[in-house]
Parts: structure tokens; C-alpha cells; sequence
């Protein structure tokens, strides 16, 4: 018998049918039954029978994109995620199925919003990402603009949307929208939220809004989607929809679902306002070090004996580590490695100079990394070393890409 063949299993009086699946264990068995459920049975003491062999199922293409005069034209890049996958019912699992394509074909309303054209990048779950695929796909929207795109749509999984949308930030001066958006739950899920996302996000990209932005969820109902700045936006639930929020900063707007209407909440670079611009290096050997009570200055150590170029400490509160760290920082600036210090509160800003300890990180030579999150401070720590590695002081402390601000609202 082979996997996706329909079979019977008789254990302990009971029959269980339903389709084979991969199993790590060679003493049991695990089918998929009819409702839905996976279950797994022992081998020695089940009796397996063949039902009926398994089909491959092949479905057709998705139709070819159409072309509507008068309408603006969207690029789609795909890079895999949640939005372009689907469930294996084979093995049961989510895997990065769709292609932009498919989105389209699957999302009829998008074709009321613009023409597209579809490439897809790569397919990879987001905890997959690295440094070299964002130059590519940073090269990628470059492209795509360079040839007449009046707006680009970025399909990725959640997990790690926000470090790609940061890269991009810093890599990229729009003169057109770039929308990052994914689904927190595969298209295929009657809570599906791919549909919604995708029409908010493909309204956003033929807007003025020359930004990149990630577009999501904004509440758990099927009201709007927020649109947040790249390099303010993080994922704050594990599962929820509308798990994406701005922080230490308003989005930049929201996108009613029904109307398609777009309310402006903070100001933003206009279409048209900048030329194209790809600063596309990225130096990735820099690492983002959790600061926890107790925990040793060794892996300071360990990575600046690595040979490693930069580092982002995630500290206490205002911005502080354990006094027994600052020789290994001062160690770590006097060969040459950055030291940029956040903080592990998200909110609000650090401040070195309130207790002595900071002030103490500060003469080994630590930059105070504002109320930049920790993995933005990371990603432009990498864009400054891979691009201007002699203002890497100034520009850690100087605004790029909104990333900064000096005055934080009391309401966000």
C-alpha cells in the first residue's frame, strides 16, 4: 500500500477508514479520516486492508490574466507563506502551494481593482527567510517598478513580515506603493483571512501611499485592514487575525472592506514624490542578543570571536544589561562591532543617561537605539554596514525610513 491510498484499519474490534499518510513511526499507522482528523494506530495489533488506490489529483491551470484598458497594473511576487498556501490533505499539513496566479484566479475581486502581472520569487515559509533573499527580492520590486508597475504586492507568511518588510524599507525609495501582505490562516479555512487582505492590500497598492507598508487584519470581524509603516509594524499574536499592530507609532491608515475606501490616519510619501532608488546590500553577519537576568556577557563574547560585524542587544527597560556586560560591549566597539541597544518593552523609547549603568554602556561605546523595534534596529544595523559602514553612530540614530521618531504619541 502507498500513501494516499484509501484504507481500512481494524483494531480492537473497531474499523477505522480513511486515507494513508506519512507516519514517522515504522510500528504505527496514521490516517486521515473522513471528518477531517488524523489518527494514528499501532501496527502490530491492526489489521490493514486495502479500500482503493489513491488518485493523483491534477488540477487544471489557473486561466491566463487578463488585460483591462484603462486600468492601473499591479506586479504580484510571490514569496510562499500562508496567503499562497493550502492544506495537504495528503499529509495534513499547510504547505506554499499557490502561485500569484492562483491567488488571482482564486480571488475574483481583485481583477475589479487592477491588471496584474504575476511572478513568483520563491516559495518558502517565512521562518525560511535570510538576508540573501531580501536583496533578491528587493531587486525584484525594483524591477518590476522600473518596468511600469504602478504598484507592487508582496505575498509572505507573518512569522517573519516584519524583518522583510524593514529590509525593504531601507533598501528600497518607492515612487509607488509596496505592499507586504499575508494570511494568517490558509485560504482553504472558512475563517480564511487571504481574501480579505488580498483586496485591501491590492486597494492600497493603486493608491498614493509610496511607501512600504504591510497591510493586515485590523480587528477580528471582516471590517478593515490597517496599513502599517514597514518599519513599525510587528506581529503580536501567535494566531488571531488581526494580529498586526504599530508600534510607537499610528498606522499609516486603514482600508474599509466593503468600500474600498482609504482613511488616512498619519502623513506618508505621496506617489511620485521620489525617484526609484535600490540600495540593495545587506552586511548578514549580525545578530540580535536577548538580554535576561543572569544570563553571561560570554555571548557577547561568542560572537564577536565569530567574527560577527554588529549587534542589536535587546535590553531591560530603559535600554539596561547586567554591569558585568559593559567590558564585553567595550570589547566588543573597540574591535570594530556596533553595539545598538533597544528595548525589550517595545513601546517607548531607551534612554542610557537616566542610571548609572547606562551611562556606563554608553562610555564602552553602546548607540542608544531610540524606540526603533529590535528587529528593525537589526535590519538597519545590516543596511548601514552593507551600505555606509562609517556612519553606522550617526545613521543608527538618524530616521530613514520612519523607523524613528522623537515624540511618541500617548495614545499608541
Amino acid at each position: 500500500m502507498d500513501l494516499g491510498d484509501r484504507v481500512s484499519v481494524e483494531k480492537d474490534g473497531s474499523v477505522y477508514q480513511g486515507v494513508l499518510m506519512p507516519s514517522r513511526r515504522k510500528d504505527h499507522v496514521v490516517i486521515k479520516l473522513d471528518n477531517g482528523y488524523n489518527i494514528g494506530l499501532s501496527v502490530p495489533s491492526s489489521r490493514i486492508t486495502l479500500v482503493e488506490k489513491g488518485h493523483e489529483l491534477k488540477l487544471p491551470p489557473p486561466p491566463p490574466l487578463k488585460s483591462r484598458p484603462g486600468m492601473p497594473t499591479v506586479s504580484i511576487l510571490s514569496t510562499g507563506g500562508t496567503i499562497a498556501s493550502k492544506v495537504d490533505y495528503r499529509t495534513g499539513a499547510v504547505t506554499s502551494q499557490f502561485s500569484a496566479g492562483e491567488i488571482i484566479s482564486a480571488i475574483p475581486e481583485l481583477e475589479e481593482i487592477a491588471n496584474y502581472r504575476a511572478r513568483v520569487i520563491y516559495q518558502i515559509l517565512s521562518e525560511n527567510m535570510r538576508a540573501e533573499y531580501w536583496m533578491e527580492l528587493a531587486r525584484a520590486v525594483a524591477a518590476e517598478i522600473a518596468s511600469g508597475a504602478e504598484g507592487v504586492i508582496i505575498t509572505h507568511g507573518t512569522d517573519t513580515m516584519m524583518y522583510t518588510a524593514a529590509a525593504l524599507s531601507f533598501m528600497l525609495r518607492t515612487p509607488v506603493p509596496v505592499v507586504v501582505v499575508g494570511s494568517q490562516r490558509s485560504s482553504d479555512r472558512p475563517s480564511s483571512d487571504s481574501a480579505m487582505n488580498a483586496i485591501c492590500a491590492a486597494t492600497v497598492a493603486i493608491s498614493d501611499i509610496a511607501e512600504v507598508c504591510v497591510v493586515m487584519h485590523g480587528d477580528t470581524s471582516d471590517d478593515y485592514c490597517s496599513i502599517h509603516r514597514g518599519t513599525r509594524v510587528r506581529k503580536m499574536h501567535t494566531s488571531r487575525r488581526d494580529a498586526f499592530q504599530s508600534v510607537n507609532c499610528s498606522p499609516i491608515g486603514r482600508v474599509d472592506y466593503l468600500t474600498r475606501k482609504i482613511r488616512p490616519l498619519i502623513p506618508y510619501r505621496q506617489r511620485g514624490q521620489v525617484e526609484l532608488e535600490l540600495m540593495d546590500r545587506l552586511e548578514p553577519n549580525c545578530a540580535l542578543v536577548k538580554y535576561t537576568p543572569g544570563s553571561s556577557p560570554d555571548v557577547l563574547d561568542y560572537y564577536v570571536d565569530r567574527g560577527y560585524k554588529g549587534l542589536v542587544i535587546e535590553g531591560t527597560g530603559l535600554g539596561h544589561v547586567a554591569s558585568n556586560w559593559i567590558p564585553s560591549i567595550k570589547r566588543a566597539t573597540e574591535e570594530g562591532l556596533p553595539v545598538v541597544v533597544t528595548s525589550q518593552c517595545l513601546r517607548g523609547r531607551i534612554c542610557d543617561r537616566v542610571y548609572d549603568t547606562g551611562r556606563d554602556m554608553l562610555a564602552a561605546g553602546a548607540i542608544e537605539g531610540e524606540d526603533m523595534l529590535p528587529e528593525v534596529a537589526l535590519v538597519k544595523l545590516m543596511w548601514v554596514l552593507g551600505n555606509r559602514p562609517e556612519e553606522v553612530q550617526t545613521l543608527m540614530r538618524t530616521p530613514l525610513a520612519g523607523e524613528i521618531s522623537f515624540s511618541t504619541p500617548i495614545t499608541v
